[in-house]
């Protein structure tokens, strides 16, 4: 009869069972390491944009393999909708379309504001700075209603042939609104009257010129200020005549009259001599 040793069979066959276990165990945990991402990883499905795209932005190492565990998406689907090759290239910063959604509502339309109860205007200045405003009373000896002016580099006056300004006239700027008002009187020389400190609106600018003096252009005109500007008027005056060769005509017209009148009765005179010698 044949001697069987059952102990050492038992041996052998409980290590091939160990082996078995521990190959299963090993691949078990190789699968999971290739399927599962790395627990420190979290994903949180980006919400969509206005046109309804959720995006997925490759980061560096991803592969589509990854980015479908992540988030859920197949190959195929990244492969189709963001249209890659087959081997699935990706690049770091790249944007994937992973799903469509519904675009994020648009907030509510705010209901009718309260109507504020309106306050006596200020002189608050406004966004941008206050203005200035200049204003030129000229005097205008071509009567052309233009201000003949020279100026330096600098946009300086210049004496020389620059029409003078008319001293003794006043300036008025006043604001529509009423929030400001200011006069002031010119003083001789060549620069134009400046308001500093005008807050923004539309103005009314007027002047008022001096005692032997006509204007020659309108006198009254409105202005919108803007902030931060320097606002520029002019007016033209021209001085009056003391004595107008019109006058002096008419003072030699009597005189021409009577000479003349003299003269023809001389005529009539040698008219009547000469008939009656005739005679």
């Amino acid at each position: 009869m044949m001697n069987v040793n059952f102990t050492g069979l038992k041996k052998k066959l409980s290590r091939v069972v160990a082996l078995l276990l521990t190959l299963m165990l090993l691949s078990r945990l190789a699968l999971n390491v290739h399927a599962a991402p790395s627990a420190q990883v979290t994903f949180t499905t980006p919400t969509p944009g206005a046109d309804g795209r959720i995006i997925y932005t490759v980061q560096e190492g991803d592969s589509c393999l990854r980015i479908s565990l992540l988030t859920g998406v197949s190959v195929d689907y990244l492969t189709q909708t963001n249209h890659l090759d087959v081997n699935c290239t990706i690049r770091s910063g790249q944007e994937l379309v992973i799903g469509i959604g519904a675009p994020p509502a648009a907030p509510p339309t705010p209901g009718p504001s309260p109507t504020p109860t309106p306050s006596t205007p200020t002189a608050t200045p406004v966004s941008g700075g206050l203005a200035e405003v200049c204003v030129a009373l000229y005097n205008d000896s071509n009567g052309d209603g233009l201000r003949q002016a020279n100026t330096d580099e600098l946009g300086n006056y210049l004496a020389d042939g620059t029409e003078p300004i008319v001293p003794g006239g006043a300036i008025s700027l006043t604001s529509l609104s009423g929030v400001y008002s200011q006069t002031q009187t010119i003083a001789e020389g060549l620069d134009p009257v400046c308001f500093v400190d005008v807050p923004a609106g539309e103005y009314s600018v007027s002047a008022a010129v001096p005692d032997g003096f006509n204007p020659t252009t309108e006198l009254d005109t409105t202005l919108q200020v803007l902030p931060g500007d320097t606002s520029f008027v002019n007016f033209g005056a021209q001085a009056k005549s003391h004595l107008p060769v019109a006058s002096e005509t008419q003072a030699r017209s009597p005189l021409f009259g009577i000479l003349g009148a003299v003269l023809l009765l001389v005529g009539i005179g040698l008219g009547i001599f000469a008939f009656r010698t005739r005679k």
